[in-house]
């Protein structure tokens, strides 16, 4: 048994989960998210607790057990909590400001970069040089600050870029041969 996948997942209060044929939809305080389910997958909903249960030891069904608990668990807490993902701007120049609801970022090009936010993800900006990423979907969430973070990935030399806060950045030494 998937040590992950045999865990039951708490419902907190205020949270309605319910399931269709081949999806099942999380309803809480901060919104509504509706994922596709495998169709050999079993979910057991009691009064308080989801369990997954899967129908052999079938490679597939083996790695579908701990997928489909995770997403589960994870659809519970974007609604109850929500995600946020920071990001931090290093480099000379490398700026970000917030007009309205969409991002411009100075990133060294010689235009401004615009990143207009998809549905159900909202950017903060605290300082000219961090971004806050923050929405329900943890996978949206993740995509968006990947897909921002790609525009000026860190770089090893000097570590300029856009990278994940916390984030360490492998730096290599210059070139070998310079004598000083």
């Amino acid at each position: 048994m998937s040590r992950i996948g045999r865990k039951p997942i708490d419902v907190p209060a205020g949270v309605n989960v319910t399931i269709a044929e081949q999806s099942i939809t999380v309803v809480g305080p901060k919104g509504t998210l509706t994922k596709g389910l495998h169709k050999d997958m079993k979910i057991v909903i009691d009064e308080k607790t989801i369990s997954v249960e899967r129908p052999s030891d079938h490679k597939l069904h083996r790695a579908l057990h701990g997928t489909t608990r995770s997403v589960i668990a994870n659809m519970i807490q974007g609604v109850t909590a929500g995600y946020v993902k920071n990001l931090e701007l290093v480099g000379v120049g490398y700026r970000v400001n917030k007009t309205g609801d969409k991002l411009n970022l100075s990133l060294g090009f010689s235009h401004p970069v615009e990143v207009i936010p998809a549905d159900g993800i909202e950017f903060e900006v605290p300082a000219n040089t961090k971004i806050s990423i923050k929405g329900i979907d943890k996978e949206l969430v993740g995509a968006v600050a990947a897909k921002i973070r790609s525009y000026r990935e860190p770089e090893p030399y000097k570590g300029k870029g856009i990278k994940y806060e916390g984030e360490r950045i492998l730096r290599k030494e210059g070139k070998a041969g310079k004598k000083k």
